[in-house]
């Protein structure tokens, strides 16, 4: 989500959840009064998780306010219909999501019996002993083959490489692309743009040409540009956008181990990633400095941009003639490669189960159930993005929404950024020092310096 993940309106919440850091990382926190609880805003003080957790044949899940979250409790109907236990999925407002979470964790609440979270939270969710080990029980109980690789260590495992499983593939995001084909398509455009770069107008496979298509469309004087790219400083959004382009010229986020992030992320790669990224800046809109996935999908579906970035999970609103007016004329790509190879930058969220749950074996069935392929067929069937190559292969799946095609051919090339305890203060940093190279505040070697130290000063007090 990484979106997904909380790839939403998190900015709302981020500072309150690094004031909860301590406090969430100890393993025997006091309970809090009721009357605490209710004022901190705990999911108790709602009434409906805290009679589930007394007892009775129903299972809570916890998982934010958006459409898939609408998607799963339509799909948990026929679980209870096999079962007999009721399932609710109780959805939080994004900007309240992460610290609700954190909050029966804090208190070692039973409310939620699993919960669908971030992968970024695994790190701090493991080691503190939030989440119940699910690496030998997977083994046999769910269809791990059939998993692509990507989507069970992104979402379940920590440490990396480890093999420690902490939670599942729920919905599965990535980043993506999407592009007017009527822009594509005109035959003007077409010969202006061979003539120009001497090759033919399409959908971009690599950065260099998609630098070369952004240039072409922008026509300030039509009010047309090229492209709207993840730049906001809000949450996650410029990380995230970085990400792909870092990857793919050949820089890293650290060394191997993760100790080392001064020299590496700023090496020559990286800074030269970093400009070829806030050099694509004059093409996009006015105040682009300020654009996430909300304002890319508002600046093409008002006509403005011939490209924009998004999560597939956001995907529906241009599938929806209500909101996008070029819809028949929509057409979706991958994100570009690079010198070094093509990387896209996970989004999504993997489910797991509370270690506070006094219903955790339930929880578990219910897992097993979830993962199956028959499942699955019915989560994508309701509009769920799926982890599982099996469906993700079929022609259903493929033909279910104009980008699930594109959205299966870019599985094999997801990857994920930070997700160990310190991420929260990782994120900020990248962030602030992103954007301030992006807005021009800070050259893209100034930037990457900085950001590079200040993580550096993290790692290091994390030791």
């Amino acid at each position: 989500m990484p979106l997904t993940r909380s790839r939403l309106y998190g900015a709302l919440a981020l500072s309150a959840t690094l004031t909860l850091t301590g406090l969430i990382a100890g393993c025997n926190p006091p309970a809090p009064t009721p009357e605490a609880t209710a004022s901190a805003g705990s999911p108790s003080a709602s009434g409906s998780p805290s009679e589930a957790a007394a007892g009775g044949d129903k299972l809570v899940i916890a998982w934010a306010k958006w459409t898939p979250a609408d998607q799963l409790q339509k799909l948990v109907a026929d679980y209870t219909k096999e079962t007999g236990t009721t399932v609710e999925v109780q959805q939080i407002p994004w900007s309240d999501f992460e610290n609700k979470v954190k909050l029966t964790w804090s208190s070692q609440s039973p409310d939620y019996d699993l919960v669908i979270g971030d992968s970024q939270w695994l790190g701090k969710a493991s080691t503190a002993g939030h989440y119940v080990d699910l690496t030998d029980w997977s083994k046999t109980n769910v269809p791990m083959a059939d998993m692509a690789k990507s989507a069970v260590t992104e979402y379940g495992e920590y440490p990396a490489g480890s093999g420690k499983l902490w939670g599942l593939p729920c919905e599965e995001d990535a980043l993506a692309f999407a592009y007017r084909k009527d822009l594509f398509d005109d035959a003007k455009n077409k010969a202006a743009f061979k003539a120009k770069y001497g090759k033919e107008l399409a959908p971009p496979d690599t950065w260099e040409d998609f630098q070369h298509v952004a240039e072409f469309f922008t026509q300030p004087d039509k009010k047309l540009y090229g492209a709207a790219l993840f730049y906001a400083k809000q949450y996650d959004g410029v990380t995230m956008g970085f990400d792909s382009v870092l990857w793919g010229f050949g820089g890293k986020l650290s060394d191997p181990s993760g100790k080392k992030i001064d020299g590496v992320l700023n090496d020559a790669t990286g800074v030269k990633a970093l400009q070829f990224y806030t050099d694509l800046k004059k093409f996009t809109p006015p105040g682009s400095e300020n654009f996430y996935f909300d304002e890319c999908l508002r600046a093409f579906q008002q006509g403005q941009v011939a490209m924009a970035e998004s999560w597939f999970a956001f995907l529906p609103d241009l599938n929806d003639a209500a909101k996008n007016k070029y819809k028949g004329q929509t057409g979706y790509f991958m994100v570009p490669k690079g010198p070094a190879g093509r990387f896209v930058q996970l989004g999504g969220q993997g489910i797991s189960i509370s270690a506070y749950s006094k219903k955790q074996d339930a929880a578990k069935k219910f897992l097993s159930w979830f993962e199956k392929e028959d499942t699955q067929k019915k989560w994508v069937a309701l509009g769920g993005l799926t982890a599982n190559t099996k469906v993700a292969a079929t022609d259903a799946f493929k033909n279910a929404a104009p980008y699930n095609a594109v959205f299966a051919s870019s599985v094999p090339f997801l990857k994920d950024f930070y997700n160990t305890p310190d991420y929260s203060e990782l994120l900020s940093s990248a962030q602030k020092n992103l954007n301030a190279a992006v807005a021009g505040a800070m050259s893209p070697k100034e930037a990457l310096d900085t950001l590079a130290k200040e993580q550096q000063k993290v790692v290091d007090a994390a030791k």
